[in-house]
This record gives structure tokens, C-alpha cells and sequence, in this order.
């Protein structure tokens, strides 16, 4: 039977006719029958929100409050957890959020609750939004993502009122909410160039992550960790550091961008140990780049001096020189 929150969700989208809502209401309640082994309701209730995804829509924009528009996106990803290319010990952890999220029945029957509450650290480009993407695909569930930097520019004053009415949506709405460039307010209160309004901003998301009671996934995704303040950290069920991928991640990365268009004698290793110091996201971008220079040259396959080259340009772009 779905849970309390469940059946309050769908009811609240019912009367606000949001019919987007609605369906992701549906959705979690098949996911959490399917989980109980009623497959057949659960795929009762996809049949029904499938069917009636067909229909012409009057509004396909998630509800949010109009004044939020553009601070929050909402997408559907579709990145498997095999597609992730994290080391080991990392996609373990990752593999254990996504376990009790699933269980979390059984966890709740020894009163415990799942880890719904994850700090994502690392470098740009190293995967931290992936994940949340990986995490809302596996979950089956649509993904949310505040843009913090605009929240805090656009509403400078009044940032703590909006952060309440994402709380107040993420209780209500069910969803992997990713909070993307958080350094913008998870900076050291103690720093002594930081400003009153940013302290209490700080202080207002302490206290509303604390409180908050939802099944949601609610994610933090920061760039520097060195720069957040350290009662971030124990508001969190997890911390997860995320590093430039070593040279057995750049091959396996390489490999599975490039597929079906990587020579069979193409040279991984060297291409790998070019790729050193660059990060997922500016070797996803080269080996998209070698795939399309091979269709526009009508080559069936990329060549190792083309990938090496554009190798060479992600180290100019995002480095300031040649490698």
C-alpha cells in the first residue's frame, strides 16, 4: 500500500492540477508497490500515466512558484549506474544510497531511516552532477536542481523565504533535489569577509535540511569543500569526494564514450596518460568531438592523432596551456 506522503502528494497535485506532478506521484506509488512485489498494480499504474502522457498536454511545466521560475530545472535523466565512472570504493558508497532508498521499508520496520542526504565535493566536471542524475534515474524518479549562484543574486534579502518555499515543494513533491553550486551560500560563517546576509542564509538552510522529514533524496553538490562551513557536514548522512579520474578511469571512460568509432589498435593507453589532469566532463567533451570529426570526414572509426589533438585542446581551454 503506498505510504501516508505518497497518497498526500497525489491528492495535493490532483486539486492544484498539476498533472505533471500527478504522474510523478503515480510513478513513485508503482515503484514503491513494485517494491513490495505487487508487480502487477505497479505495472497497472505505468500502463495508466503512459496512456495518458500520449494526450495533448495544457501545461508541461512542473508547478514551482512562479516566483522560482528559472532557478529550478526540472528534468527525466536517463544515465544508467553503469555509465557512472567513479572509482571503486565511491561507487559503492553510491550503490548503498541507492540499496536503502529501495529498502527503505525495511529499514523503517527497526526504525531507520534510508541515507536521503548526500554532500557532493570535487572538482568541476567530476561527476557530482552525473551522479544525482544516475541516482533520480535508478530511483525512477524526476530530478530537481536549484540553482543556487542565481537564488542568492536574484533574491539577495529575501533568499531565506525562498529556500523555505524549496522545503516546503521538496515535502510535497517527490524528486532527487540537487542543490548545484552550493559554495554560493555553504561558505565558512566564521570567514571574516562574508556578509550578514549570507551567514543567515547559511543558518535558514542548516535548519530546514535538519527539519526536513520527507523520502526525498536531497543533494548538495560543491565545488571547493574546503570553503564550507563544517557544520555542513554533520547535517549530512554522507559526504562523498569526488577526484580527477586516474588513468584506469580516463581508459574505461574513453573506451565507453568512443565505442563502436575506437579503432581496434587504437593506442588507450597513450591516449589515457594524455588525458591526465583532465577531468570526466573535458574528456566526455574530446571524445564526443573525435566521434563527430570522424562523421564529418566519413571515417567509420576516430584516429588516435585527431583524439590526441583534441586532447590537447581541452588541456589550452580549461588549463591556459598546451600539455
Amino acid at each position: 500500500m503506498a505510504t501516508a506522503e505518497q497518497l498526500k502528494s497525489l491528492i495535493r497535485s490532483h486539486l492544484s492540477m498539476n498533472a505533471e506532478q500527478f504522474y510523478t506521484s503515480a510513478l513513485q506509488i508503482a515503484a514503491h508497490e513494485a517494491r513490495q512485489g505487487h508487480d502487477t498494480l505497479a505495472n497497472e499504474i505505468k500502463e495508466m500515466v503512459d496512456l495518458a502522457r500520449k494526450k495533448p498536454a495544457t501545461n508541461n511545466v512542473i508547478a514551482f512558484p512562479q516566483e522560482l521560475a528559472g532557478l529550478i530545472l526540472t528534468e527525466q535523466p536517463a544515465r544508467s549506474l553503469a555509465s557512472l565512472v567513479v572509482d571503486s570504493t565511491l561507487k559503492e558508497r553510491i550503490e548503498r544510497v541507492i540499496l536503502e532508498f529501495r529498502q527503505q521499508h525495511k529499514l523503517k520496520k527497526h526504525g531507520l531511516g534510508h541515507r536521503r542526504k548526500l554532500l557532493l565535493s570535487g572538482e568541476p566536471g567530476t561527476g557530482k552532477t552525473m551522479t544525482a542524475q544516475v541516482l533520480a534515474t535508478e530511483l525512477k524518479q524526476p530530478l530537481h536542481i536549484i540553482q543556487m549562484d542565481r537564488l542568492v543574486t536574484k533574491f539577495m534579502g529575501e533568499t531565506g523565504a525562498k529556500l523555505r518555499q524549496i522545503f516546503e515543494r521538496i515535502r510535497a513533491m517527490p524528486g532527487v533535489y540537487l542543490f548545484d553550486e552550493f559554495d554560493a551560500i555553504g561558505g565558512e560563517r566564521d570567514l571574516g569577509n562574508d556578509v550578514g546576509e549570507m551567514r543567515r542564509v547559511l543558518n535558514a538552510f542548516l535548519q530546514f535540511i535538519e527539519n526536513d522529514t520527507s523520502d526525498n533524496l536531497i543533494i548538495a553538490a560543491a565545488n571547493n569543500p574546503r570553503l564550507l562551513d563544517r557544520a555542513l557536514f554533520r547535517r549530512f548522512d554522507d559526504v562523498l569526494h569526488y577526484a580527477l579520474p586516474d588513468v584506469e578511469s580516463r581508459k574505461c571512460l574513453m573506451a565507453n564514450l568512443l565505442g563502436t568509432f575506437q579503432n581496434p589498435r587504437f593506442p588507450m593507453d597513450k591516449a589515457a596518460q594524455a588525458g591526465k589532469r583532465l577531468s570526466h566532463s573535458e574528456i566526455d567533451r574530446a571524445c564526443r568531438d573525435a566521434i563527430k570529426m570522424a562523421i564529418l570526414n566519413n571515417q567509420s572509426r576516430a584516429t588516435c592523432a585527431s583524439f590526441n589533438a583534441l586532447l590537447k585542446e581541452r588541456h589550452a581551454a580549461y588549463q591556459g596551456k598546451e600539455k
